[in-house]
C-alpha cells in the first residue's frame, strides 16, 4: 500500500513511540504493558491495512495516535515516585471506591470517543446518500465502540491472568471504565449526528 508523506510521518511517530516505551517496559520489568504494545501495535497494523478501504481521515489517525501515546504514558510514566498516571486524580469529584475523576477515566472517555468516529469511518460505505434513519446509524456505531470498550477490558483481564501483580484494578475500576467509555461514545454519536447527520 502506498502512503503519503504525512501517513508515514504518523506511522513513524507511532512505531518510534512503540520501541521507546517497549525499552521503557522492558527495563523495569514491567511485562504487562509490553501486551498493550503488541495489542497497540497489532490495531495500528489493523487500521493502516483497512485504510485503503475505509479512508480514514488525517485527524482520525492523529487521534488514534494520541490515544495509543496516552495509554502508554499512563501505565508507563509515573508523576510521583511508584505512582503511573494511570492512579492520577485529576478532580476529585467522587471518592472511594470509585474514585473519579482520574487519567484513566479520561483516557477512557477520550478513546471510546475516537473509536466511535473509527466506527462512522467502517460503516460509511455501506450507507447510502439518503439516509432515512440516522438515531439507527448513530446507535449501531455507538454499540460498536462500546463492544470495543468490551474487548478493551478482556484484554486487560488477559493482562491479570498472564502478569498478576498489575495496574488494572478491580471490579469498580472495570466498571468504571466501560461508564467512561459509553459517555466517550454517546459523545461522539451526537458529534457525528450534526457533524455528518444533518438531515
Amino acid at each position: 500500500m502506498n502512503f503519503t508523506k504525512h501517513e508515514k510521518l504518523i506511522i513513524a511517530v507511532n512505531v518510534i513511540g512503540a520501541l521507546f516505551f517497549t525499552v521503557l517496559f522492558v527495563s523495569r520489568g514491567n511485562y504487562e504493558f509490553i501486551i498493550y504494545i503488541i495489542v497497540l501495535g497489532s490495531l495500528m497494523a489493523l487500521i493502516m491495512g483497512t485504510h485503503k478501504i475505509f479512508k480514514y481521515s488525517t485527524s482520525v489517525l492523529w487521534a488514534l495516535t494520541i490515544w495509543s501515546f496516552a495509554h502508554l504514558i499512563g501505565g508507563g510514566l509515573e508523576y510521583a515516585p511508584g505512582e503511573v498516571f494511570y492512579k492520577l486524580m485529576i478532580l476529585p469529584i467522587i471518592g472511594e471506591p470509585y474514585s473519579v475523576l482520574k487519567y484513566d477515566q479520561v483516557v477512557h472517555f477520550y478513546g471510546f470517543w475516537v473509536s466511535a468516529i473509527v466506527m462512522y469511518y467502517v460503516l460509511k460505505p455501506s450507507l447510502t446518500k439518503n439516509i432515512i434513519n440516522t438515531r439507527s446509524i448513530i446507535f449501531i456505531i455507538v454499540m460498536a465502540s462500546l463492544g470495543l470498550g468490551a474487548m478493551n477490558e478482556i484484554v486487560e483481564f488477559g493482562a491479570t491472568v498472564i502478569v498478576p501483580d498489575t495496574n488494572v484494578g478491580g471490579y469498580e475500576n472495570t466498571a468504571i471504565d466501560l461508564v467512561s467509555d459509553l459517555l466517550g461514545a454517546v459523545g461522539a454519536g451526537i458529534y457525528l449526528r450534526y457533524k455528518y447527520f444533518k438531515k
